[in-house]
């Protein structure tokens, strides 16, 4: 015959609040936006270094984007 033993594990609250995470950056949106744009810029760039069509394909993909985000985003 075994015997079962029922352990309850009970969970402790943290002693901080949940908005003052350490390991969350909090307003860095506006860095990592801008850090972004540069990075795809230079990704054009070094694109149309090699070729001029895949350059304006892009350009006219991501303004194409761009203008039916905004579009259904509105409606």
């Amino acid at each position: 015959m075994t015997k079962s033993t029922n352990k309850n594990i009970q969970e402790i609250p943290s002693e901080q609040t949940p908005g003052k995470d350490l390991l969350i950056a909090r307003g860095l949106q506006k860095e990592q936006y801008i850090g972004i744009t540069i990075l795809f810029i230079c990704l054009i760039a070094l694109i149309g270094f090699f070729s001029r069509r895949v350059e304006y394909a892009l350009i006219f993909a991501l303004t194409l984007s761009i203008i039916l985000i905004v579009f259904f985003l509105s409606v």
